[in-house]
């Protein structure tokens, strides 16, 4: 049973998706005019771990992320640099699902919605709220009316309406009726991008357009919402109410928010200077330490950033890949009749599986998950040093398969086993003689993968050259098949394992 800690109702409760094997999930993604920073990757990496946990435990997962490619800060950027606004966009989303990819987000099924694609559906929500007298267009301008939903305002965050008034700076009551009212559409100013609505040309507010593509996508109630906790107002806040007026309906029904990163103990934040862009930390620390780090701490809590830390996590990923490589060695062990069983391994391999799923059951803890594989690690590490038969040789590469599922399947850690890398050469000499090329590599040389595969690459290339393109697809696609990814450039071709 899975639960979670609900934003809107402050406690634990068990999920109940409204389709029994189903779940439909929102979350906030990036306002793309910039380079996204840690803060930007925690929830990015936590909910793409929920997805992958949902997934682990049989759920369809519908999931959308949307891009946030028109607002202020955009347009402001866009005016500095001389370029359209959509230049920004795409320069910046791009750089999103270069910086994320190696991160490890899962993108096979993602719906990525772009505001300025769903700029009608905006403009329908904003008449029906304005037909049902929930919203007024003032000026050019069209703004929710807060007081019409007084009685629920502030459910999500613990606002109140009267201490909002009390704390407003500005009391713009010739424009709009209340200084707590939000704005649904903003009139265009003069040389900024707009479009054509009944209230004239102009934009959408950014909190309209969640709810516009969440409808869309996932229908008036779905199950999950999420975000970072600076999101819960007036985002978050805000969505439900517009949401709510327009379309019925319970909007979200859990809500999960993530917590801060800090810098020495502050919050970090772009106005204090003290941030960090993801990219320039994947300049030093491979993506799987990235994530395993966001991973660490359970998703409520702040996050200190440090190199320390960060190092800490490539310290127990090292360990953890050293402990898999010690069991792969020993399935190439000669087993012996008189040893142990694997009996003992069986009840701990058991009893793991089921800490790993409480542990994710309970409001996605990932931090008390990943101890779950450290105590089966240890407890592991300590048996190999005994002698196994073939009964618990076999319970020995189920544990191996079970670590390495959690880790690359839900956690989305992609670790690598050296060994693994070694066992590629097998393939990919049989490879090289499935296509008749000849091999000019010694078989016993050290770092024989890594030169086998530059040579299938070069071999590749020749056939691009020579205009061969079935050879060219057979090596792309037998390589992709063994665990070779391969990704040609503009000045050169790069490979994965």
């Amino acid at each position: 049973m899975i639960k979670i800690h609900n934003t809107l109702t402050k406690k634990i409760e068990e999920f109940i998706p409204i389709e029994p094997g189903k779940v439909k999930m929102y979350v906030c993604g990036p306002t793309v005019y910039n380079y996204i920073h840690i803060g930007n990757a925690r929830p990015a990496i936590f909910f793409d771990t929920v997805r992958r946990y949902f997934e682990y435990r049989n759920y369809k997962v519908t999931y959308v992320q949307n891009f946030t490619d028109v607002d202020d800060k955009m347009i402001e950027k866009a005016n500095a640099e001389g370029v359209e606004v959509k230049d920004i966009a795409d320069k910046y989303i791009s750089a999103y699902l270069e910086d994320t990819k190696k991160v490890n987000l899962k993108e096979e099924g993602m719906i990525r919605p772009k505001a300025t694609d769903h700029i009608k559906e905006m403009i329908k929500s904003i008449n029906i709220l304005i037909d049902k007298e929930f919203a007024y267009e003032s000026q050019g301008d069209v703004y929710f009316d807060v007081e019409k939903y007084n009685e629920h305002y502030g459910e999500l965050s613990g606002q109140k309406i009267e201490d909002l008034k009390a704390g407003a700076r500005i009391e713009v009551t010739d424009i709009k009726k209340s200084s707590v009212d939000f704005a649904l559409w903003k009139s265009a100013k003069k040389g900024e991008l707009s479009w054509e609505s009944p209230w004239g040309k102009g934009r959408p507010g950014w909190h309209i357009e969640c709810s516009a593509m969440s409808k869309k996508y996932l229908g008036a109630t779905f199950d999950i919402h999420g975000g970072g906790q600076d999101l819960i107002f007036p985002h978050h806040e805000n969505e439900i109410a517009q949401s709510k007026c327009s379309y019925g309906g319970d909007y979200a029904r859990y809500w999960i928010h993530n917590g801060y990163i800090n810098i020495k103990g502050q919050k970090m934040s772009k106005s204090k200077g003290n941030f960090f862009l993801l990219r320039e930390i994947l300049d030093d620390y491979e993506g799987k330490v990235v994530r395993f780090f966001m991973l660490s701490s359970h998703y409520r809590k702040p996050i200190d950033f440090s190199e320390v830390e960060l190092n800490m996590a490539k310290s127990a990923i090292n360990r953890i890949e050293n402990s898999m490589l010690a069991m792969l060695e020993k399935f190439d062990t000669e087993i012996s009749t008189e040893g142990r069983d694997g009996s003992e391994l069986k009840i701990i391999l058991e009893n793991s599986k089921l800490k790993f799923i409480e542990a994710m059951d309970e409001d996605f803890n990932t931090a008390q998950a990943i101890g779950v594989l450290f105590e089966l690690i240890k407890k592991v590490n300590k048996s190999m040093e005994e002698k196994i038969n073939t009964d618990g040789k076999i319970i020995l590469k189920e544990i191996y398969v079970f670590i390495k599922t959690i880790l690359i399947d839900v956690l989305g850690v992609e670790i690598v086993i050296k060994k693994q890398i070694r066992d590629l050469s097998v393939e990919l000499i049989d490879l090289i003689k499935e296509i008749n090329i000849e091999n000019p590599i010694k078989e016993n040389k050290e770092n024989i993968t890594i030169e086998l595969i530059e040579f299938l690459i070069e071999k590749r290339k020749i056939a691009k050259k020579d205009k061969n393109f079935a050879l060219s697809d057979k090596i792309r696609d037998k390589m992709a098949k063994i665990g070779v990814k391969i990704k040609d450039g503009r000045e050169k071709t790069t490979w994965t394992i």
